[in-house]
């Protein structure tokens, strides 16, 4: 059964033994590690073993393409997770870095043929970066780790779903 674009029930994993991987940003770790906390235990829910899912920091969100890209090109990484923060500063700088991330890593979806899912988000004060951030439990209101994490499984699911023949097998490549 084909799920509507309006349910928002949890997506379950089809792709049998899917790994995922996850680079994240040190900067703001103190909101990118319950990012990655809660985005880990999505894909748990979701089905994805815990025992799959490979781990990668790097020191901001401008570095996040490159290591992404590495990532995704292994054969057996399915998709990326990428987690950042950048706040909105006194300078333009913070409009380079995110340009440059998201550039990034939509080239190297392109290249890869794999999803690298932005879970970097922009925001102009602390606060915000926080509500978007955490999950509930933590004081946050969107929870943006759970949201990349269940976006990881509903991609693979679509391309698998695209990439199956009438019959519903794979196609050979």
């Amino acid at each position: 059964m084909k799920r509507s674009p309006r349910t928002k029930e949890r997506p379950r994993l089809k792709r049998p033994g899917a790994r995922i991987a996850a680079v994240v940003s040190r900067f703001h770790a103190d909101l990118t590690e319950p990012m990655l906390a809660s985005a880990k235990r999505e894909l748990a829910a979701s089905g994805v073993r815990e025992s799959t899912v490979r781990v990668v920091w790097v020191p901001g969100s401008f570095e996040l393409p490159l290591v992404a890209r590495a990532l995704a090109r292994r054969p057996d990484v399915d998709a990326v997770l990428c987690l950042g923060i950048i706040l909105r500063g006194e300078t333009d700088h913070d409009i380079y870095v995110a340009e440059g991330a998201v550039q990034g890593l939509m080239q190297a979806t392109l290249e890869t043929g794999k999803p690298l899912l932005l879970g970097i988000l922009t925001c102009e004060t602390l606060e915000q970066a926080r509500a978007r951030a955490l999950p509930p439990e933590l004081g946050g209101e969107e929870d943006k780790g759970r949201e990349v994490a269940r976006s990881a499984i509903e991609i693979l699911a679509a391309l698998d779903e695209a990439q199956a023949t009438d019959r519903g097998k794979p196609r050979q490549r």
